[in-house]
């Protein structure tokens, strides 16, 4: 009889218990995933090899999190799409914004892979599988773009090539956008449907992610047995990646565009956004610091309200610069180390493309960031399972990222709002000096 397998498992058992009280408790998930990491940190470094038996709780986890992806990434888009209501908003302050979001996110996807460059991350970190995986061979770079085109939605969906899937999704969400308008009796079945599709896929994503503490709790004590306290440095440089690459996006991005392009003070900016920076660091959530985002923009920042209440909310829903940007970026980065994946000019570039693409739609659910990385390694042909480990510390990585987001949405919206300023202006002075 192996008592220090039967201790592992009433051990495991009762840790599990402690991580339901401490989330009903606080009633957040963010301190319930941290005591499963501590949790799973002591129990995989004391039991080792008689604790991996929880490694079929952390895959099961993973699976759940491949089930929801493609149905999420579809009726996210469309939803997303169908809500600016007619094709005219998209034109004039919608371009603009989509614009700004989609390229802060691919500029964020940039830097999160110089960051994780930089600090090799995942290097010399083994994980089980890594020796025997085989990496898909990159096709050349037109091939890569032939085969973003949705030949077969269907089989696109079936092999779950993500980036066909999201092409053939937008050309649903503005053909029924152009329906909706011409003939709004015809479009009402298929849209009322997709709108009950997406709070049908957000309930089941709710419902997912209700386990990541127990999830990232077996995979933290079967990553620490397998692999020793390696993993738990390796998590420390992850978090310090994250971190340092959400300052850069500030310095980088943000500033210059508050000074050079709405010509306004960083530092006058920042102080008046600061409630929203705030309210998302510690709530972790785009959506519930949305009312506070709007609130700022417009008292703190002098942003027209009407623009602040389309941008805000676009913003929580489409970029999102850290979750669908940079750190994907830097997790495909930390996977295709620890499996020993030598990535080409292409894959960056494919990187780039994919976490911009990915963002669209798909950043507004909970567990964004889980989903878009999903997108970006599925795309690259990474195993999924490779970012098992980073999910261990996301609530911690989480809150830069969060307050990363709002920043970058209202920065959009305060470009967005001083170039229309500029533009009527400049529309007034035309007509005064005409007549």
């Amino acid at each position: 009889m192996n008592i220090n397998l039967i201790l592992a498992v009433i051990l495991s058992v009762l840790a599990m218990f402690v991580i339901y009280a401490v989330k009903e408790k606080t009633n957040n998930r963010g301190y319930a995933t941290l005591v499963a990491l501590a949790l799973g940190v002591i129990l995989g470094a004391i039991f080792k090899e008689n604790i991996l038996f929880l490694d079929m709780v952390g895959k099961g986890y993973m699976s759940l999190i491949k089930m929801i992806v493609v149905p999420l990434v579809m009726v996210s888009l469309i939803t997303s799409i169908v809500r600016l209501k007619n094709l005219d908003t998209l034109k004039s302050i919608g371009t603009k914004t989509l614009v700004i979001l989609l390229g802060t996110t691919g500029i964020a996807a940039t830097i999160g892979i110089v960051v994780a460059k930089v600090f090799n991350l995942g290097q010399g970190l083994t994980f089980e599988g890594a020796e025997d995986f085989v990496a898909r061979e990159i096709p050349k770079f037109t091939k890569v773009l032939m085969d973003m085109l949705p030949s077969n939605p269907v089989a696109a969906i079936v092999d779950n090539r993500i980036i066909p899937i999201v092409i053939f999704s937008l050309f649903v969400a503005i053909a029924l956008v152009m329906e909706d308008n011409i003939n709004p009796s015809k479009a009402k079945p298929f849209k009322d449907f997709v709108l009950s599709a997406h709070a049908i896929v957000s309930r089941i994503t709710e419902i997912v992610l209700k386990f990541i503490p127990y999830g990232v709790f077996a995979l933290i004590a079967k990553a620490v047995a397998s692999n020793g306290l390696e993993t738990i440095k390796s998590l420390i440089w992850v978090i310090a990646a994250v971190y340092i690459a959400c300052i850069l996006q500030f310095i980088i991005v943000y500033i210059p565009l508050i000074a050079f392009v709405a010509k306004k003070s960083p530092l006058k900016f920042f102080k008046g956004i600061l409630p929203a920076q705030t309210m998302a660091f510690t709530s972790q959530s785009s959506y519930g610091t949305l009312p506070v985002t709007i609130k700022s923009l417009v008292e703190g920042a002098g942003v027209s309200e009407n623009v602040a209440s389309f941008v805000a909310p676009l913003g929580s829903t489409i970029g999102m610069n850290a979750c669908g940007g940079l750190y994907p970026a830097i997790v495909a980065i930390f996977v295709a180390n620890v499996f020993k994946v030598d990535l080409t000019i292409y894959s960056y570039i494919l990187i780039v493309l994919t976490t911009i693409i990915s963002s669209i739609g798909i950043a507004g659910i909970p567990g964004s960031a889980t989903m878009s990385t999903t997108v970006v390694l599925a795309t690259l042909g990474l195993p999924i399972e490779g970012m098992a480990m980073v999910i261990a510390v996301d609530a911690i990585i989480d809150m830069m990222r969060t307050a990363t987001n709002v920043t970058g949405s209202a920065v959009a919206a305060l470009v967005v709002d001083e170039t229309e300023k500029r533009k009527a202006a400049r529309k007034i002075n035309n007509k005064t000096s005409i007549s």
